[in-house]
């Protein structure tokens, strides 16, 4: 065993010490504010920044290693270690056991998901994190490495249609509840992205003395997406709301509230550039994902309008979600009939996948048709369908050359 940890990204060292328990434990600590804990039943030797133990194993013979943080004891021996251990794997399947996945062949990848949303989860907050990871190249030896571990309003539409889908309402009960006290903590300066904690504020770094999978570089941390606008944001909002009201039949009056607010929002600014779903880096165009999503804003809008019976409401708002759909299919096709990127060009994006899905046409249209059959003939590599062409995108990267920026 050999136990060697990194504070603060590699910028701070730790100092180990010896703990007096009855056992062989060891504390590594950084600083006043983190300690971590390195319990074993293997005699345990300290080497500079490396906490270290050997043994040989015997069959039959059982040993045991915990390294914890927190207020939560360690266990003390291999029997503890193997209660909790035991108890974890049963706290998740029980949990499985409250949903209601469908029993079809895909049940399995329903089942890795629903067990992926709730390891993404942050308990104190209910907000889901995109990824636990930071700086996983999006190709190899490329420029595109973000951090992904903060809370992308986007990102609850999906996770909230996909945990009361399957029937984890407890869940998406309290990432819904994380994302109303945004927008009440915000209503004119709705952000795209949060830490899981609420914070605003995701400067980004890059860690130049560290190096990433296959030694991609730079590594980053923190995300500059969160003073960018994108216009996708009230969408995703009123899409998430009508998911609530969806699941209760009913819409309370704060969630209304903040409906009425964010539908504004949508329409006094559907008309302008920005940075897209994807977060280019580059110059400012009319996305069609975002007129898109703008669209679903006043969509939505009126559907709840019609539910809490404002019928003034209702119909302005449908007046307007007619006025971006013909808007969207007059400057969006290209001579083939394919909806593409933004106004203005014929590069394919594969955002506009969204388009039956969000019920802007229907499967069937001659429109989707064409959209759906070029994306895969031209976005697809190796069973893979690609966001973009990085050749045919303005997204900021200067690494073209280094491969497609993947979905």
């Amino acid at each position: 065993m050999d136990c060697r940890p990194a504070f603060d990204y590699g910028r701070q060292h730790c100092q180990w010490s010896y703990a007096d328990r009855g056992f062989h434990q060891v504390a590594a600590q950084a600083g006043d504010d983190l300690t971590v804990m390195l319990t074993s039943d293997i005699r345990i030797g300290i080497e500079g920044p490396s906490a270290q133990a050997r043994t040989l194993l015997r069959e039959g013979d059982t040993r045991f290693c915990a390294l914890s943080w927190g207020h939560v004891p360690p266990p003390a021996d291999y029997a503890q270690a193997r209660d909790r251990e035991l108890w974890t794997a049963h706290h998740w399947r029980h949990r499985l056991a409250r949903g209601n996945v469908p029993d079809h062949r895909w049940r399995s990848y329903l089942t890795r998901s629903a067990l992926t949303l709730k390891g993404l989860a942050f308990a104190p907050t209910g907000a889901i994190a995109a990824a636990a990871t930071t700086s996983l190249p999006e190709a190899p030896g490329g420029e595109r490495n973000f951090d992904y571990r903060f809370s992308w309003i986007r990102d609850a539409t999906f996770a909230l249609w996909g945990l009361f889908t399957l029937g984890f309402e407890w869940e998406a009960n309290d990432y819904f509840a994380f994302i109303t006290d945004l927008l009440d903590d915000d209503p004119d300066d709705l952000q795209i992205v949060y830490g899981i904690d609420g914070s605003r504020q995701l400067d980004e770094l890059e860690l130049g003395h560290l190096g990433g999978y296959q030694g991609a570089r730079p590594v980053r941390i923190g995300n500059a997406a969160y003073s960018q606008r994108q216009n996708d944001v009230w969408g995703a909002v009123l899409d998430s709301l009508y998911l609530h009201a969806g699941s209760r039949d009913w819409l309370e009056d704060r969630v209304w509230r903040l409906a009425r607010h964010q539908v504004e929002q949508a329409l006094a600014h559907w008309r302008e550039p920005d940075r897209g779903i994807w977060e280019v880096r580059g110059e400012p165009k009319h996305f069609t994902s975002s007129k898109l999503m703008c669209w679903v804003a006043a969509d939505r809008g009126a559907r709840l309008a019609r539910i809490r019976d404002d019928q003034e409401a209702a119909g302005r708002w449908r007046r307007a979600a007619d006025e971006i759909h013909a808007d969207i299919c007059a400057h969006a096709l290209d001579e083939r009939g394919v909806f593409c990127q933004h106004y203005g060009t014929t590069a394919l994006d594969a955002s506009l996948l969204l388009m039956p899905l969000l019920g802007f046409l229907p499967p069937d249209d001659r429109r989707i048709r064409a959209t759906v059959l070029t994306i895969a003939d031209e976005l697809c590599s190796d069973g893979l369908i690609l966001r973009y062409r990085v050749e045919e995108t303005d997204d900021g990267f200067s690494d073209r050359h280094r491969g497609p920026s993947m979905s």
